[in-house]
């Protein structure tokens, strides 16, 4: 694990990201390493007031170019509150979901709602707002019809992606694994089946062997 500091998680909804970061971290912390536990769109005051706007209502509530303006608002403020602070004091930062997620719910899979392609948009304001990317980013990968129904078997209301359904989430995971072959040095994907337990051994196996 010399020099990946900087850690994301990515998967289609109820893809166990948080989980799996909270397992990874705790294994790290019993290691003697100090992480930072974070997630998008939040991890900062600033973050967090816009992830309501992001997460919550009709799903129609914005369209993909206004949710990309959105993302990387969120993610700037996370990137100069949280992120570059705890990196700089020498942190390990665990995020669950950061610029890939933007790339592939915006870029891929809101837009083919649209008959459009929005990655273009999304790398070009990445890169004048953003400009970094994790060290290692773990994708877990599931079928998208059992994430969904965990999804929203949670509740509550912070579920505006889920509600756009099995049609949504299968564009999700392909944007995902493209991702994956795109950028083959720094993504991996998990096989995110079976118990908690089996999928946390294969993301300790990725990240500390």
């Amino acid at each position: 694990m010399a020099g990946v500091r900087f850690i994301s998680f990515e998967g289609v909804d109820g893809s166990g990201k948080t989980t799996q970061l909270r397992a990874l971290a705790a294994r790290l912390r019993a290691s003697g390493t100090e992480v930072v536990e974070t997630r998008e769109p939040g991890g900062s005051e600033g973050a967090e007031l816009i992830r309501r706007l992001l997460v919550e209502g009709d799903p129609a509530r914005w369209s993909p170019e206004t949710e990309i303006l959105l993302f990387t608002a969120a993610r700037r403020d996370h990137l100069e509150r949280t992120i570059r602070p705890a990196l700089a004091r020498g942190a390990t930062v665990l995020t669950d979901r950061f610029a890939d997620s933007t790339r592939v719910y915006q870029g891929v899979g809101r837009a083919d709602l649209q008959g459009a392609d929005l990655r273009e948009t999304v790398d070009a304001l990445h890169d004048l707002a953003i400009g970094v990317e994790p060290d290692l980013t773990l994708i877990l990968d599931i079928d998208p019809s059992v994430g969904l129904a965990r999804g929203l078997a949670r509740g509550g209301a912070e579920d505006r992606f889920e509600r756009l359904g099995t049609d949504f989430q299968l564009r999700l995971r392909a944007g995902f694994l493209a991702l994956a072959a795109e950028f083959p040095e720094r993504c991996r994907v998990i096989d995110a089946s079976g118990t908690a337990e089996e999928v946390a051994a294969r993301v300790a196996a990725e990240v500390v062997g």
